[in-house]
């Protein structure tokens, strides 16, 4: 079963992408609502691939994702932007992000975009 770290500030958000995930065979092994906390629980429960949010209080999701590819360079981290993002989006492919997916989102596309990244 392939394991999933979600990291979102919107608690609505995080339930959603769990629900969706956990239906369709992926086992999410931790949630963060912040950057600081994602890089904690990346360390600590090397999952098999993040869901980030770009756009979060605090350390932004692209600050995350740089920070956990450092930690792990081969770490697998599916960006999650609003819509209106496209240059951040830009920003955080160049930063290491496998893809992106932007919000709102069909479930399928979220599903297929983890298998693919996943192989």
């Amino acid at each position: 079963m392939k394991r999933v770290l979600i990291v979102d500030d919107a608690s609505f958000i995080r339930l959603a992408v769990k629900t969706l995930l956990e239906k369709n065979g992926f086992e999410v092994v931790g949630e963060a609502a912040n950057g600081d906390e994602g890089i904690r629980l990346y360390n600590q429960l090397q999952p098999d691939i993040v869901t980030m949010d770009i756009t979060m209080p605090g350390m932004s999701g692209i600050e995350t994702l740089k920070q956990i590819l450092q930690l792990d360079p081969k770490a697998k981290v599916l960006m999650l932007s609003a819509m209106g993002q496209e240059a951040l989006v830009r920003d955080a492919i160049i930063a290491g992000a496998k893809s992106f997916i932007v919000k709102p989102y069909k479930d399928e596309q979220l599903i297929q975009t983890l298998n693919k990244i996943l192989g």
